[in-house]
């Protein structure tokens, strides 16, 4: 399963950054790349997020992406995030988490932020510091 996550999340690459958006080849965001992998690997889409701004989460305070990760996949402990896991991150701290992007390996990681596409980086020692939550998707039924 794990390897599939994987390669599903490579077949974003290139996607560009739309906000709000969830379509492989015509536009995502963060979310919305988490959201199109999870909708092809289970053949259903998670739910469908309400219309955000890009400072919802400064905005509310309120952990909107962690509670909706966890309705839909198994939170692991951080350290035990392996390829094909979610990872969720506070771009600064006391701030909600806002961020996400799919492991590929121990050090590398696939996301969607805006003004690129949808790319492979390095899991650096800047995002290891911001990671706020890792999850796991759930087994196929």
């Amino acid at each position: 399963m794990r390897a599939d996550i994987v390669a599903l999340a490579r077949s974003w690459l290139g996607t560009p950054y739309h906000h709000q958006a969830s379509l492989k080849g015509v536009g995502c965001d963060c979310l919305g790349l988490v959201r199109g992998v999870y909708a092809e690997a289970f053949g259903r889409p998670a739910e469908a997020p309400p219309p955000y701004s890009r400072d919802w989460a400064e905005a509310s305070g309120v952990e909107t992406m962690l509670e909706a990760a966890a309705r839909h996949l198994t939170r692991v402990n951080t350290a035990d995030a392996r390829p094909g896991d979610v990872l969720v991150f506070r771009l600064r701290p006391g701030a909600a988490a806002k961020h996400s992007a799919i492991l590929t390996a121990p050090d590398r990681m696939i996301h969607a932020v805006e003004g690129a596409p949808v790319c492979e980086i390095c899991l650096s020692p800047w995002w290891r510091r911001r990671i706020a939550a890792a999850f796991r998707f759930p087994e196929p039924v």
